[in-house]
């Protein structure tokens, strides 16, 4: 997925809800000629894209992005695997489950939404 294109402008992206229940289940971005679907703390889900296509990404992932390991840097090189604790579009909490990290496992972590190239999806 390329990040040149990566939108930080949060005022400017559109909620994507559920259709069922109203649940947020993240944003659609735009970038250029198209959307990206981008998760409710800021990260892309996809290139960007029509934004059908862009809705169609969120109504397919719905939450669960929320349940996988993610990949967060550090420092200038190193990342490190974390798992999500708590997601808003204000902020994310993540904890190390990398036990070669050097960090210690389960130290948690809050980044300021929008996330950008800093946390990425494994």
């Amino acid at each position: 997925m390329t990040t040149e294109n990566h939108p930080t402008e949060i005022q400017h992206w559109v909620e994507h809800r559920r259709e069922d229940d109203g649940e947020l289940v993240g944003f659609l971005a735009p970038t250029g000629d198209g959307f990206t679907a981008m998760t409710v703390f800021g990260s892309p889900l996809a290139d960007p894209a029509e934004r059908v296509e862009a809705e169609r990404v969120l109504d397919t992932s719905g939450l669960s992005y929320l349940a996988d390991r993610w990949q967060l840097q550090v420092d200038e090189g190193q990342r490190i695997e974390v798992e999500i604790v708590e997601a808003s579009p204000e902020q994310v909490v993540v904890k190390n489950v990398d036990f070669s990290s050097g960090l210690d496992h389960g130290h948690r972590i809050a980044l300021s939404v929008p996330v950008e190239d800093r946390l990425t999806h494994n």
